[in-house]
């Protein structure tokens, strides 16, 4: 039988992916300047940039997680075909990687103290929130437009 639903992990996994992200978009006010203390050899301390390193290290390893689960246990089958299903997918594996490259360049330049990699965290983070924007239009239109049931499948099933 095909899989109709993520599973309750995938679920679990891709909202506290959501949260973080989320959390650490808003939660990052004055971080240009705080790694400028750290490349000035100060410590930048305080609940800002405690937490954004710690919720994008966070972040990295509950991406890593995610993307194992999602290999071994798969995903629904696409309710669309063609060109629409083809960029959907890429959507996602972009998805994916942005996941996976804005907290490794963000570990990369505040503890190897890197200005090159600050600036790719940023400018990945940039496309990054730009695609979430987009995949969140794109499950609304399906749920308020199409009305054909997509969200259901990133709810856990009784």
């Amino acid at each position: 039988m095909e899989k109709q639903h993520y599973s309750r992990l995938q679920i679990g996994l891709h909202w506290a992916v959501a949260a973080l992200i989320v959390a650490n978009y808003f939660i990052s006010e004055g971080m240009p300047e705080f790694f400028d203390q750290r490349l000035g050899g100060g410590l930048a301390t305080g609940f800002i940039p405690t937490f954004h390193v710690w919720a994008g290290s966070a972040l990295l390893v509950l991406v890593l997680l995610r993307t194992a689960v999602r290999f071994k246990q798969g995903a629904p089958a696409a309710d669309a075909s063609g060109l629409v299903a083809r960029l959907a997918g890429l959507g996602h594996l972009a998805l994916y990687g942005l996941m996976l490259a804005v907290p490794a360049f963000g570990a990369i330049a505040w503890f190897g103290k890197t200005e090159l990699t600050a600036n790719l965290h940023v400018l990945t983070m940039n496309g990054m929130m730009l695609l979430i924007l987009g995949h969140a239009a794109m499950a609304l239109f399906h749920q308020y437009v199409l009305r054909d049931g997509l969200l259901r499948r990133m709810m856990p099933q009784r």
